[in-house]
């Protein structure tokens, strides 16, 4: 799931640690509802870990924080509106998020591996992770082999919901159950 919309929306939030706006939160415990979930997994950045904290409490579900699940470091870009960056950088970016990384950001494939490595990690219970935009992409090509352009054709607006069964072993088998945005 990506976090309920950020109290500053509109602008590149990779580090920045905004929180999400009470409409936002509310989003994500509604989308939620239904989901047979056994553990919660969050980025420890505030708009993702308050959404998951407001699902998992009433639930009883203790939620698990994992820098591992934070967004994409846009380093200089951090915060600022897509309006307010080069565009010939951005759309190079856009482009090749692993060649043109953002100015003393991240480059994608540490994004890829970070959370490939999160997802390794995770045990066969149905989880639900609340991250971000990017979190979610990268998730999707780890495990789907998407590649750069595919994957920045889902939509995924805040409370998105992006349901993966996924098989352990190997090769690991991935089913993609559906997406509620």
């Amino acid at each position: 799931m990506r976090h309920g919309a950020p109290e500053v929306a509109g602008r590149l939030l990779g580090r920045t640690d905004d929180p999400a706006t009470a409409a936002g939160i509310a989003a994500c415990v509604a989308r939620a509802e239904g989901l047979a979930i056994e553990r919660i997994e969050t980025s420890d950045l505030v708009r993702a870990r308050a959404c998951a904290e407001a699902i998992g409490g009433p639930r009883g579900v203790s939620v698990e924080v994992d820098p591992r699940w934070q967004e994409l470091d846009f380093g200089a870009w951090d915060g600022l509106p897509p309006t307010a960056i080069d565009t010939a950088e951005l759309t190079a970016f856009y482009d090749d998020p692993d060649a043109s990384p953002p100015p003393g950001g991240e480059r994608w494939s540490a994004l890829q591996d970070r959370v490939a490595r999160a997802l390794a990690g995770m045990p066969p219970v149905p989880t639900l992770v609340v991250t971000h935009g990017g979190t979610i992409r990268a998730a999707l090509a780890a495990l789907c082999g998407f590649d750069r352009r595919q994957i920045w054709a889902f939509d995924l607006p805040c409370a998105a919901v992006v349901s993966l069964r996924i098989w352990p072993g190997q090769p690991r088998t991935v089913q993609i159950v559906g997406l509620a945005t």
